[in-house]
């Protein structure tokens, strides 16, 4: 098997992957699903690495799993190539609205064992879709999955990921995408769950008018670490990008934004934007950020910026102060906190289970 990226590599200097490469991975064992959240459109679910034809609802488009071409120096990705027993495989015809659908990977097991799921999703010109990704599980495990999308002139993809995976589970996710002219990928994710994860978007903007929007939060406590990694290059003019991150540790949990704006020779007009925001609740807590912009066109505007800072004393005092019990107000103030990367996130039924998923969080001890 491919060995494991380490933290020599600089794109993994903050994320050390030695406990997972201590792990000995056994048969996949078959999985019940519980608990289904309720979902009026089509549905497909992936148990234990499988798709699970009883449970799945799924879309005229959707096909079976087939394997998709190897591109990029990116071992994870090469792990998963070699090990990916199914996977998601969807195409959505030009000019086709495919409206929402829910994609639910649950992983649980009594001994450890390593899921590796590969999907692909083709979007042609003008076509549109709202992919919600909902990731939970029990017990340990190492869940790998690779998504490769490729979005057509004019076409858009909103994708929505609740990561909730068990609180002894390892999830890196890869996530690589190919924009054309007109096309954009709106992309969210909410990390809670896992005793690491790392979740790497690779996105290109390649035709004119192209943009994506990348957002993420991390709510982490314990000794959990959360990774989220992007890199955007801009390979044709007149393309923007923004990437927003809002962090939340508590305990002694690690927070990581790796945040990369590449625009090449002739990419002018290109307008980038990072922002990573860190809300520390423990002095134990650490987060890591690393901007990074590398321009070979003159006429650009790029910027990015980092703040790291705790809950504000005289907010919370104001809040006890008109009679809010402390809990209540903390989880105000982070609520607050969080809104802005929330905003894209338009969708009711998604928007209600990011709600319900992170109300669940600052409430659980």
């Amino acid at each position: 098997m491919t060995a494991l990226p380490t933290k020599k590599l600089e794109a993994w200097r903050y994320t050390d992957l030695r406990a997972l490469e201590r792990l000995s991975f056994g048969e996949v064992p078959a999985a019940a699903v519980p608990d289904l959240p309720a979902f009026a459109g089509p549905r497909v679910v992936f148990a234990n690495g499988r798709m699970s034809q009883a449970l799945s609802a799924r879309l005229d488009h959707a096909q079976d799993f087939a394997p998709v071409q190897e591109h990029g120096p990116q071992s994870l990705a090469h792990i998963n190539a070699e090990q990916a027993q199914d996977g998601l495989t969807l195409s959505v015809p030009a000019g086709v609205d495919a409206g929402a659908l829910l994609m639910v990977s649950y992983n649980a097991g009594e001994m450890p064992f390593a899921a590796h799921l590969r999907h692909r999703i083709t979007l042609g010109a003008n076509a549109r879709l709202m992919l919600i990704e909902l990731v939970k599980g029990d017990g340990v495990y190492w869940h790998n999955p690779v998504t490769d999308i490729s979005l057509h002139d004019g076409a858009v993809l909103t994708h929505i990921r609740l990561q909730q995976e068990s609180a002894e589970a390892f999830n890196t996710t890869l996530i690589r995408a190919n924009i054309a002219a007109g096309a954009g990928y709106e992309h969210f994710t909410a990390t809670i769950g896992a005793k690491l994860s790392r979740t790497e978007l690779h996105v290109s903007l390649l035709g004119e008018q192209a943009r994506t929007d990348l957002n993420a939060a991390q709510l982490l406590r314990g000794e959990q670490h959360g990774d989220f990694t992007a890199v955007v290059r801009h390979a044709a003019p007149n393309c923007a990008s923004r990437q927003t991150v809002k962090s939340v540790l508590a305990d002694e949990a690690h927070g990581v934004f790796q945040g990369r704006v590449e625009v090449a020779k002739g990419a002018q007009k290109t307008d980038g934007y990072q922002m990573s925001r860190a809300l520390l609740l423990s002095d134990h807590a650490t987060m890591d950020i690393k901007p990074e912009l590398e321009i070979f066109a003159d006429d650009v505007k790029c910027s990015h910026g980092a703040t790291i800072g705790a809950l504000d004393a005289e907010q919370l005092f104001y809040l006890r102060s008109r009679g809010i019990d402390e809990p209540e107000a903390r989880a105000m103030l982070i609520h607050a906190f969080l809104e802005e990367a929330f905003a894209p996130v338009t969708d009711e039924a998604a928007h209600g289970l990011l709600i319900e998923a992170i109300g669940k969080w600052w409430t659980t001890p």
